[in-house]
């Protein structure tokens, strides 16, 4: 086909194609799901949440009718996000697949002719993918007009990025006046996820609410209908809770997401 009967605007749209999705990866508990909905959120689009294995179904055909019905309810719901999650348990690899029915193979042939047609007419559907392998991803997905922006969502050993996670987590608590977010931050391990800081800022609190009861128990003139809000957390709550909680990445795991990002991306970014 020759370009020379078609304007300077057509010829642009036949040798750039839009990007049609973005790839979160990284270790888990570091918040690639928290992230796709604020993204979602801020420019205001429908949000639809997909698990890979959600998708599967046993009898023969329906996990491809299940990915198309997912296209078109998105498409129903435009402008949308479609979030996949867990995307390596619905992608993997095609010919690594253990089942004799050739399912999965299916399924990510199914899968990429639905990101492919995401065409003129669907500039406001878009999808983001979530995996903590992407190794284990069939490669086509991350041709260009797929999933062909990466982005690593990583675990930051800065004091000052866990203080601003334990800003938002307590917002909601009524913390002392004694409690220092940063000196809390300090103490916590480097390999934190956001996850584990979760965990403690809600283990604190259930610690301080039950300092709370027994004062209560202990003296019974004191008023009784104290809710919820009234639970004040100490910096005493935080490191007893902190002492009983274990990263749930160790730092060899976390090297070797590393190692993994840089073999993805290159040494150079």
């Amino acid at each position: 086909m020759s370009f020379k009967h078609f304007t300077e605007d057509q010829v642009f749209h036949f040798l750039v194609r839009p990007r049609s999705g973005v790839l979160l990866y990284g270790p888990p508990g570091t918040g690639k799901t928290l992230l796709a909905k604020a993204v979602a959120t801020e420019c205001s689009l429908n949000f639809l949440s997909v698990k890979g294995p959600e998708l599967i179904n046993m009898y023969v055909g329906e996990s491809e009718k299940n990915v198309r019905d997912i296209f078109e309810k998105a498409r129903s719901a435009r402008p949308c996000v479609i979030f996949f999650d867990e995307l390596d348990s619905l992608a993997p690899a095609r010919g690594s697949s253990a089942d004799s029915g050739g399912v999965m193979d299916r399924v990510v042939s199914q899968l990429l002719v639905e990101i492919d047609g995401l065409s003129d007419n669907s500039q406001d559907l878009f999808i983001i993918g979530a995996t903590n392998r992407p190794d284990l991803l069939d490669s086509a997905l991350l041709r260009p007009g797929r999933f062909d922006k990466l982005l690593y969502i990583g675990v930051n050993t800065e004091a000052s990025y866990r203080e601003r996670i334990l800003k938002a987590q307590t917002r909601k608590y009524k913390l002392h006046e004694n409690v220092s977010l940063l000196s809390i931050a300090q103490h916590c391990p480097p390999n934190f996820t956001g996850a584990d800081i979760y965990a403690l800022c809600a283990d604190a609190w259930f610690h301080a609410a039950k300092r709370s009861v027994k004062t209560l128990e202990a003296d019974p003139s004191r008023n009784n209908d104290a809710g919820a809000e009234e639970v004040i957390v100490e910096t005493e709550d935080f490191m007893t809770v902190l002492g009983d909680i274990s990263p749930s990445l160790s730092m060899e795991e976390l090297q070797n997401y590393e190692q993994l990002r840089q073999k993805i991306e290159g040494p150079s970014r």
